[in-house]
Order: structure tokens, then C-alpha cells, then sequence
């Protein structure tokens, strides 16, 4: 994996262990509600990546660009799906989005050298 992706894994791994330290019912209730939102069911987990990641961009989180771009690349999402989600979120999100398509384009570039050993 490239320098982008693990700094965020590891970063991310770690806080995430950190918060579950906490014993907080409720976060715990909530990271278990996401992950089982994700699950497979009437659509599919690459649909509902791809679904995670255009709101994820609307909303502006960088954070949860890169997760759900990890999983849209884990799922299968090839580039000429992933720009067709990166235009939606563009669309519904206007050009305040820009600079998270640029970062996103940056990350899943990152991605993708990655599955080719450079």
C-alpha cells in the first residue's frame, strides 16, 4: 500500500481501538449499525459503498472518502465506475466538492498503484 492509505489504516485502526476503550454502549451500538448497514441485502455491498462514498463527498468528510473508496476498490469498483460516482457527487454536491474530488482521485490513484507494485 501506498504512504496516503496506511498513514489513514493505521491512523483510523488506531483511534477506533482507542474510542472502543471507552466501553461507551452507545458508540459501540453505532459502529455495529454501520457495519451491518454495509452488509449485503437488497443491494449489494459494491452498490452500497458506491452509495457511502457519493454521500460521503456531498457531506464533505475526507475522512470517509478514503474509507469508502478503500471498500469501493476492495468491492470491485473499477475507474470508470468510480469516476461515474465521482461525477454524481460533483452533481448533487456542487463545486464545493471539488477539492475532495481531488483528494479522492489522489487516494484511489494511490489504490490502484498499489494493486500494480509500484
Amino acid at each position: 500500500m501506498g504512504k496516503l492509505v496506511e498513514e489513514f489504516n493505521s491512523y483510523r485502526t488506531k483511534m477506533n481501538d482507542r474510542i472502543m476503550e471507552t466501553s461507551n454502549t452507545n458508540i459501540k451500538r453505532f459502529f455495529a449499525l454501520d457495519t451491518t448497514t454495509y452488509a449485503d441485502g437488497a443491494l449489494n455491498v459494491k452498490t452500497k459503498e458506491m452509495l457511502g462514498l457519493v454521500a460521503s463527498m456531498v457531506l464533505r468528510c475526507d475522512d470517509c472518502i478514503k474509507y469508502h473508496l478503500e471498500k469501493c476498490f476492495n468491492e470491485g469498483v473499477n475507474n470508470a465506475e468510480i469516476n461515474e460516482v465521482f461525477m454524481i457527487a460533483n452533481l448533487v454536491g456542487g463545486s464545493i466538492v471539488i477539492p475532495h474530488y481531488r483528494r479522492a482521485v489522489e487516494f484511489w490513484d494511490e489504490l490502484n498503484s498499489s494493486e500494480l507494485g509500484e
